[in-house]
């Protein structure tokens, strides 16, 4: 099932299951009940949202604004320096454990939605990823048990300010610029995705492929993040975790390659689809 989070030309915020082109929204009754997907996510109720989106009414994916398929999590959780191509870019060892930092939900758009290059930068870098939406809380989940905590799947891009990352020693002040990052189309569930690691992404700027890597690259799999992340904090329903990019990031090419106005960035990984959105200049 692919799930999206919109909103709708008379401007209802709603969410549903998109399919060829369309979506069938799960109608009021159970966004009375559950008002984002977040809620569904937290009251197990996928097989409800299922439901009520059989019988309810069909929009075109044209006719709405996609927003990121979880509106409002609680927590977006990066991981730095998880491929092993992109360690190897960087000229740094594996880390012994994880490189995490967070972002802002108020820093990622939906797809189609335009990306912001920031007045105060013009090195704005691309970061196609995979992200882990959390279904099921849980702390101190063991590696074993970690993947029964997954919720689903969908492409994120870590868009970096990089010279505003480089400041000091912390990425905050370069991950977390207004609308400077985004997901979608849809959250993936786990059941119809399968095995993450044998999946593939690819992401494209203005039609050519900048990274290219399997997911089975990651130097710390889905099931190390979520067991290590869960021993500092519980991981709740609708949580984010974006799992790291793969090697040919703009700040390590010669000449530099980064985002401008009018380009436009694509994030695809396979058994999901392509995250697509223009980079436009902040007014």
């Amino acid at each position: 099932m692919r799930i999206s989070s919109y909103i709708t030309a008379d401007g209802t915020t709603s969410y549903g299951v998109a399919s060829d082109g369309k979506l069938h929204d799960v109608g009021p009754d159970l966004r009375a009940r559950y008002a984002s997907l977040r809620a569904v996510l937290a009251a197990g109720a996928l097989d409800e949202l299922k439901l009520a989106s059989e019988g309810g009414s069909v929009l075109d994916l044209t006719d709405v604004t996609l927003l990121p398929p979880v509106q409002n999590p609680e927590k977006i959780i990066c991981i730095g320096l998880n491929y092993m191509t992109h360690i190897k870019e960087t000229g740094r060892d594996k880390p012994a454990k994880p490189s995490i930092f967070t972002r802002y939900p108020s820093s990622v758009v939906g797809h189609q939605v335009p990306m912001i290059r920031p007045k105060a930068s013009d090195w704005f870098d691309f970061e196609g990823e995979l992200a882990v939406i959390i279904g099921k809380p849980g702390r101190n989940i063991t590696e074993d048990r970690a993947m029964d905590h997954v919720a689903g799947y969908s492409c994120f891009n870590d868009g970096s300010i990089r010279d505003y990352q480089r400041h000091t020693s912390q990425f905050w002040a370069g991950k977390n610029f207004d609308r400077s990052g985004s997901m979608g189309p849809w959250l993936v569930t786990a059941d119809e995705l399968g095995d993450p690691a044998a999946q593939s992404m690819v992401t494209r700027l203005n039609g050519e492929v900048v990274q290219s890597t399997p997911i089975a690259d990651l130097a710390f799999n889905i099931g190390e993040l979520i067991a290590y992340i869960s021993i500092v904090t519980e991981l709740l329903p609708g949580d984010i975790i974006a799992t790291g990019t793969p090697s040919g990031v703009g700040l390590f090419r010669e000449p530099k390659l980064f985002m401008k106005h009018g380009d436009r960035i694509e994030v695809e990984i396979s058994g999901i689809g392509t995250l697509s959105n223009a980079i436009h200049d902040e007014t």
